[in-house]
């Protein structure tokens, strides 16, 4: 079977949008859109599920708190990236809590949402917030070095030897769900969209060996 992605957004110039921008990037995936819950729900019943779903926040049929986790029961194997308008960090650690894998902003430039969506692709979690201005700035050392708890340093010593959420959350006795949120604050505190990058600015940073 050929693999698919699932583009639900109720706004059909933006769903065209990344429609146009996932068959450039992946061009041996099929495509469906969707514009609601219940019928991004019907498509993927009607074939075999998606390697990904690309879904809004605010949309007919959507309740992340619900809907989120059902999509994560539902269908275990495949990727979910929460695409939104929305991008404060609250919002965001709370939908990275509900199950999904992705965070992007509708506000990122499409050669990093693709990036993202690429690096999701290796199994990564991604956030991918709005660019930062051109000019920033010099920050200060504290800055440089974010404070992290002991716990935080601990996942983020696991996670930099690739180790999954699944052995993280073994390891420390933890949720995944947990573990996840871990994660997703740590991407965000750090600044960083991919696993990859958090563990190559820790190191940077001195926070781990």
């Amino acid at each position: 079977m050929t693999p698919s992605i699932i583009i639900a957004d109720d706004h059909p110039v933006f769903r065209g949008g990344l429609v146009q921008l996932m068959g450039g990037a992946f061009p041996d995936m099929a495509l469906r859109e969707a514009g609601s819950v219940a019928e991004m729900l019907g498509i993927a019943g009607r074939h075999e599920a998606p390697w990904l779903f690309t879904v809004d926040l605010l949309f007919p049929g959507m309740d992340p708190a619900e809907t989120l986790p059902m999509m994560r029961r539902r269908f275990p194997r495949s990727s979910i990236a929460v695409v939104s308008m929305l991008d404060d960090d609250a919002t965001i650690d709370r939908v990275m809590g509900y199950g999904a894998d992705a965070y992007i902003a509708k506000s990122v430039r499409a050669d990093r949402m693709v990036e993202g969506l690429r690096a999701l692709q290796k199994g990564e979690f991604v956030v991918l917030k709005p660019d930062r201005p051109s000019v920033q700035a010099m920050p200060s050392p504290a800055a440089a070095r974010p404070t992290l708890t002991d716990r935080q340093v601990e996942v983020l010593t696991m996670l930099a030897q690739k180790q999954s959420n699944k052995q993280i959350a073994r390891n420390l006795t933890l949720s995944h769900f947990t573990v996840r949120n871990h994660v997703s604050l740590l991407l965000r505190t750090m600044g960083a969209a991919t696993r990859t990058e958090l563990a190559d600015k820790a190191r940077h940073a001195g926070l781990i060996g």
